[in-house]
């Protein structure tokens, strides 16, 4: 194993891991505080997300062999950003990143609910999914508004490096939140000494408390979203770089990996889809058969990363929120207008879709519950109408 290594798979590993830690964290520290974490349980959770995640891709790649890359569960922490609060706080939503879990370990098991989520209509996962990002792209705008002199050099960056290179625009933006945050925040001295009081891991565990609100607001969305917009597309890239990897092993590891880091704060982690094309493409290794090294190696770099989640979490919040939800934003425009170009592509379920879209992009709760399961509910009666008002007049 050991004479398969190679220094090619060894930068990609660490360029893998930086981009997608640096890509998409602001993401899930907005989507843990969006549900009622503190900043001490968003810095717990994203710590227990890079580490889980980290081991995770290290015993998958190891067992088989195959570059998997595993992945925090940026969409769903987009939706937790849109939920809400629910009743019973933070402690509520972790135990629907519990039920989560299950669901994910269940559908790699049980053949019977894997094709369940993937008999839901693409265009309505697609229209759900960009009803709960759209939110977000709107905050870089909103930093521009808040403070031209903050908010533009983030979006400047995102846009001169994204034009040259777009792997590395958010990278950049973050950069220059970076430079904002030292020579533009007011940082008071009481903030600089907590922040280096944070230089140490710190794991928070957080009672998990069961509740109908919480499973249908987080739990169901959160599994349907990762299910449609990770795993299932992170097979589809391995599958497109040559490998036959069997999904359903794959999805029940990430879900006992799930399983294990929800307690601390974590929401989910899955397959990998944009990082896996890096770790299973050409550029990892000429050999297919010596890219996993390049899997194992963002492995170990999430690990390292998760243990400075508290420093991570610390500095960031010296910032204005406005900031990082800007960063946060840019980090998923990709991903939005993906999923709105695949939601509204065919014709038979675009109006079906801009009903899931507006539904889940008013961000209105009924009964407590979200506005992402009424959007996919809405749009699957408007789908399920139209079909038969079809078969009908024929």
């Amino acid at each position: 194993m050991l004479r398969e290594f190679s220094l090619q798979s060894l930068f990609m590993g660490l360029l893998t891991a930086f981009v997608g830690f640096a890509s998409s964290f602001a993401v899930v520290l907005h989507g843990l505080t969006g549900v009622g974490a503190t900043e001490a349980q968003a810095a717990s959770g994203l710590m227990a997300l890079s580490i889980s995640m980290g081991l995770c891709a290290i015993v998958l790649s190891v067992a088989t062999r195959l570059p998997v890359s595993i992945a925090w569960s940026t969409p769903g922490a987009a939706l937790l950003a849109s939920s809400g609060v629910v009743a019973g706080g933070f402690n509520a939503a972790v135990g629907g990143f519990l039920v989560c879990a299950v669901l994910i370990v269940i559908a790699g098991l049980w053949k019977p609910l894997g094709r369940m989520v993937a008999a839901i209509p693409a265009a309505l996962a697609n229209a759900m999914l960009a009803g709960v990002l759209i939110g977000l792209c709107f905050a870089p705008v909103k930093a521009i508004a808040f403070n031209p002199l903050f908010g533009l050099p983030i979006v400047l960056a995102f846009v001169v490096v994204g034009s040259i290179n777009r792997l590395f625009a958010v990278p950049a933006a973050l950069a220059a939140f970076v430079l904002v945050l030292i020579f533009g925040v007011d940082i008071p001295p009481e903030a600089l000494a907590k922040f280096s009081g944070t230089l140490l891991p710190q794991a928070e565990f957080i009672s998990p408390v069961f509740n109908l609100e919480a499973l249908v607001s987080i739990a169901l969305p959160l599994f349907i979203v990762t299910m449609a917009s990770q795993n299932i597309p992170g097979i589809a890239v391995l599958q497109v770089n040559g490998y036959e990897p069997k999904p359903g092993p794959l999805f029940a590891v990430t879900g006992v990996f799930s399983l294990l880091s929800a307690p601390f704060g974590g929401h989910a982690v899955n397959l990998a889809a944009i990082t896996a094309a890096m770790c299973a493409g050409s550029d990892a290794h000429p050999d297919p058969a010596r890219r996993y090294w390049s899997a194992i190696v963002a492995g170990v770099t999430y690990v390292i990363f998760g243990l400075l989640a508290a420093s991570v979490t610390a500095f960031v919040g010296l910032a204005p929120p406005i900031l990082i939800q800007a960063v946060a934003g840019l980090a998923l425009i990709a991903a939005f207008a993906g999923s709105a170009m695949a939601a509204f592509k065919e014709p038979d379920s675009r109006e079906a879709a801009a009903v899931t879209f507006l539904v889940t992009a008013s961000g209105v709760s009924f009964a407590g519950i979200s506005g992402a399961f009424w959007g996919l509910l809405a749009g699957g009666l408007m789908l399920g109408l139209a079909q038969f008002t079809r078969r009908w007049k024929r």
